[in-house]
């Protein structure tokens, strides 16, 4: 969602898929971004899809929890901006803007329209790990020719989510492992941010509060609560925004990106507008836009 928001709100799609190529795993992914409209809101839907095997979209491994994910936030960056609930973070990518996030969720007439235009890049090759440690992770960002910025924003990110899934499970952050689906999907969801803002030179991201949905979920190790523990461990020191929605609206990956990147969780900031950009969720939801919103500006 945040990388739909991203696009939406003016960075190249195009630019990404060349950049991601430096990680030398395109063999194991394509990407795919169309406009959709959610709940009356024409919102950018980016889908990373897994070759070699079942064709997992985003939301099926939404809960790959000790491993990685997806996200539903609502990001915003500007170049002081705001992000509204959802998650943020951020600290600086320097270059000049700040921004906002918004999690929308929030208005809604109900249709949904899917127009498609569709772009996807495939590549084929074919070596595959069913798991990736992540230290694995790390080596894979560390090797490939990313900007120093990429480089360090991503690294924090992952960071982030290893250690609270190495705190919940009881191994070090070295022993910490993602499944294959859920770490293709998480990397190129922190990598692929992490580049975008980079391009846009967002300066500054601010965020609203993150809303983590409620209810229950299912993940690899039974039924458990949302927020998942991991969301809840990577959001300690976030505020969390109640909902109504029963749905994980926050997963680990999203949580740690807003977590990493924002560096104030508010209100929008006073700012000159200059891009808004909407990141479409894959569940609809009867009376919220599931959407991430970034505003960006000075």
């Amino acid at each position: 969602m945040v990388i739909g928001a991203l696009i939406d709100a003016g960075a190249d799609p195009v630019k990404l898929v060349e950049e991601l190529k430096k990680l030398h795993i395109e063999d194991e992914y394509e990407l795919k971004w169309k406009k959709v409209v959610k709940n009356g809101i024409t919102s950018t839907k980016f889908d990373v899809v897994l070759l070699n095997q079942l064709q997992h979209n985003h939301y099926d491994h939404d809960h790959d929890h000790v491993h990685g994910h997806t996200h539903d936030h609502d990001h915003d960056h500007g170049h002081t901006h705001t992000h509204d609930h959802d998650h943020d973070h951020g600290h600086g990518h320097d270059h000049e803007h700040g921004h906002t996030h918004d999690h929308d969720h929030d208005h809604g007439h109900g249709h949904t329209h899917d127009h498609d235009h569709d772009h996807g890049h495939t590549h084929t090759h074919d070596h595959h790990h069913d798991h990736r440690s992540y230290q694995d992770i790390v080596r894979l960002i560390e090797e490939a020719d990313f900007s120093q910025q990429v480089k360090e924003t991503s690294l924090k990110i992952f960071k982030k989510i290893g250690e609270a899934e190495g705190l919940i499970h009881g191994v070090p952050l070295e022993q910490v492992h993602f499944h294959e689906v859920g770490a293709v999907d998480s990397i190129i969801d922190i990598i692929g941010t992490a580049i975008l803002i980079d391009q846009l030179k967002i300066s500054v991201i601010k965020s609203s509060p993150i809303p983590v949905g409620t209810g229950k979920i299912q993940i690899d190790h039974g039924i458990y609560p949302v927020p998942a523990p991991a969301t809840l461990e990577i959001l300690k020191g976030v505020p969390i925004e109640h909902s109504e929605v029963r749905f994980e609206l926050t997963t680990p990956t999203g949580a740690a990106i807003v977590a990493v990147l924002a560096e104030e969780f508010c209100s929008i900031p006073s700012m000159k507008v200059s891009s808004i950009g909407y990141g479409a969720g894959t569940k609809t939801f009867k009376d919220h836009p599931n959407v991430v919103r970034i505003i960006i500006g000075e």
